[in-house]
C-alpha cells in the first residue's frame, strides 16, 4: 500500500498511527516533497470512483488563496487534474492506495471496512 501524506498533519499522523494498529505495511510518501502527477491523481481518482473535486484540499489556504472554489467549476476536468499536480498542498490527504481501492482523506470506519476486505 501507498500512504500519501503531510508529515505535519494532525489528521495524516492519525491515519498513520491507525494503519500501525492495524499491523499493515506500507510505503510513505511525503506530498509535500513528492507532489503526486496528473496521471496519478487520474488514475486514483478512477481507482477510487470518486469525484475529481473530492482531491482537493478544500480547507488548505493554498486552495482559499487561489479562489478555486469559483474557479473550479469553469475548468475542464484535465485543468483540475494539472492544477493539482502543481502542489502537494492542493491534495488533500491523506490518501491511501490500495490494490482494490484509493481512500482519500481519514476516516475511520472507512479505512478500517476497506483494510478489513484486504486479510
Amino acid at each position: 500500500m501507498l500512504f500519501v501524506c503531510y508529515p505535519a498533519c494532525s489528521t495524516c499522523k492519525k491515519a498513520q498511527a491507525f494503519l500501525d494498529e492495524m499491523d499493515k505495511a506500507y510505503e510513505i510518501r511525503n506530498i509535500k516533497l513528492q507532489n503526486p502527477t496528473a496521471e496519478e491523481i487520474s488514475s486514483w481518482q478512477t481507482k477510487s470512483g470518486l469525484p475529481l473535486k473530492r482531491f482537493f484540499n478544500t480547507s488548505g489556504l493554498l486552495y482559499k488563496a487561489q479562489g478555486l472554489k469559483e474557479k473550479l467549476p469553469q475548468m475542464s476536468e484535465e485543468e483540475q487534474l494539472a492544477l493539482l499536480a502543481t502542489d502537494g498542498m492542493l491534495v488533500r490527504r491523506p490518501i491511501l492506495v490500495t490494490e482494490d481501492t484509493v481512500l482519500v482523506g481519514f476516516r475511520e470506519p472507512e479505512w478500517s471496512a476497506a483494510l478489513q476486505k484486504k486479510k
